[in-house]
């Protein structure tokens, strides 16, 4: 077992201003509001700081788990050894850049992104007005909603691997796919993101962006713990129809269940475990399987 006493020796030697946390709810930072307690848990205001975190976390031969706004997570309800990084509003901050580029950190939520972007009169991330991860996040799932995608936007992002070494990968580098990046492949944490968007009427941004929410408002069961999609789309059809056609509507395993409102979430009616949230998973996997013949992949990150 690490020895953590050593441990905080070592963060307060090396930063004494890092904010920690020790036994900390995952269920406090996740949108299911499931999880156990991680060990450790650090929120690094800087690059800086996150680098000198990755370096003292290397000496004690400990892997830190990497969490954003914890939007696409099931973490376990046994909890975390070890160090869980959380970069939701500690990696912080956002800049206009020229006519039509700013710079997001990681941190900062995609719906912070979008409504700063509408004020400069930036068209581009309108699609993700809404969408609750973070920066972070959405650049290394390739989040998208609506028709957009980050990697339409995303021209630049800096990366910081394991070791604490900057690096800055364009578009190409970053191997985009549906719900993809090569960062899924790397042991690399998304320190920033450039985006290149359209100049254009403020109003119409912000009338797009109304019009998004509406939509998610009228058919996504947002007043209940989710983690937004729960299954990848699958080619030859969509999650949600095929989970319908599944006579799979409000299919429950203890305290989760498939949503009555979109069949394509998995919400928490109260009380939910990540194990009920697996099981649920699994069990609707197998059943759309058998009867359509398509197998469904999470899109949820299970830790």
């Amino acid at each position: 077992m690490t020895d953590f006493t050593d441990f905080q020796q070592k963060l307060s030697a090396f930063l004494p201003d890092l904010k920690v946390c020790f036994g900390e709810p995952m269920a406090k930072h996740t949108s299911f509001r499931i999880g156990g307690a991680a060990e450790v848990m650090a929120f690094p205001k800087s690059a800086e700081e996150l680098a000198q975190l990755l370096k003292v976390s290397g000496l004690l031969d400990t892997k830190p788990a990497i969490l954003g706004a914890g939007t696409n997570v099931l973490a376990p309800d046994e909890g975390l050894r070890g160090l869980t990084i959380c970069l939701k509003d500690a990696l912080n901050g956002m800049e206009r850049l020229d006519d039509t580029h700013i710079r997001v950190m990681a941190g900062v939520t995609m719906t912070r992104a979008a409504m700063f972007a509408a004020g400069l009169g930036l068209s581009g991330l309108e699609f993700a007005h809404g969408i609750p991860g973070s920066v972070g996040g959405g650049v290394y799932m390739n989040a998208g909603a609506y028709g957009g995608e980050i990697c339409q936007v995303c021209e630049q992002v800096e990366v910081m691997d394991f070791q604490g070494k900057l690096s800055v990968w364009d578009n190409a580098q970053m191997g985009f796919s549906y719900r993809h990046s090569r960062l899924q492949e790397r042991e690399a944490i998304v320190v920033s993101a450039l985006f290149r968007l359209e100049q254009k009427d403020p109003q119409q941004i912000r009338d797009k962006m109304k019009e998004l929410m509406a939509k998610r408002s009228a058919s996504q069961p947002l007043d209940l713990p989710s983690a937004g999609s729960a299954f990848k789309r699958p080619q030859g059809g969509y999650a949600a129809a095929l989970i319908d056609q599944a006579g799979l509507r409000g299919y429950q395993v203890g305290g989760a269940a498939i949503s009555q409102k979109h069949t394509g979430f998995a919400v928490n009616l109260g009380g939910a475990t990540a194990k009920d949230v697996r099981q649920l998973l699994d069990e609707v996997s197998e059943i759309v399987y058998e009867k359509s013949g398509i197998r469904l992949e999470p899109e949820i990150r299970i830790w």
